[in-house]
């Protein structure tokens, strides 16, 4: 609660526009919406990519009923041993291949799909911002959404929130 009010005084003296959270799972993201402001939460960062779903089962419907959009942080794995699964998937190179791009690029174009999940990837150099930059103009088709879905399913069940 102090929390909150802290960061409402800061916009209202125009030290800040917006304020979010992080790793916030369906519990967290209850207790804060039933605060004085809580509304006012603008994003929640979590892990999210197409081999970690599991926002998708509860956090992402309440995150979307609240108009509250998702910062995905390792969109592309990054960090883990998943990363070459995803990036050498077979569906996902095919993909890359069918559009003319890197495997990054599906990934990332795979994340942001419904345009209220913000990606948020590692660029080390300038050409993987430009290209980080071109897959937010892919518009993957419902077959090839299908498709990723098929290789990488969504959860059935609440999971515990990843974190890395």
């Amino acid at each position: 609660k102090e929390t909150v009010e802290g960061l409402e005084a800061l916009k209202q003296e125009g030290k800040i526009r917006r304020w979010g959270v992080s790793n916030f799972d369906v519990s967290d993201m209850k207790e804060l919406l039933a605060l004085p402001n809580g509304d006012q939460c603008a994003v929640n960062q979590v892990l999210y990519h197409l081999g970690s779903r599991g926002i998708e089962y509860e956090l992402l419907p309440l995150l979307r009923e609240h108009g509250i959009p998702v910062m995905a942080y390792c969109p592309l794995a990054e960090g883990g041993s998943l990363r070459d699964q995803l990036l050498n998937h077979p569906t996902v190179e095919e993909l890359a291949e069918t559009h003319g791009v890197e495997p990054a690029q599906i990934l990332l174009a795979w994340a942001m799909r419904e345009g209220d999940v913000i990606a948020i990837p590692k660029a080390g150099q300038a050409h993987h911002v430009e290209a980080n930059g071109r897959a937010a103009l892919l518009n993957l088709t419902k077959e090839e959404l299908a498709a990723l879905d098929q290789a990488f399913p969504a959860p059935t069940k609440k999971e515990p929130l990843d974190i890395v």
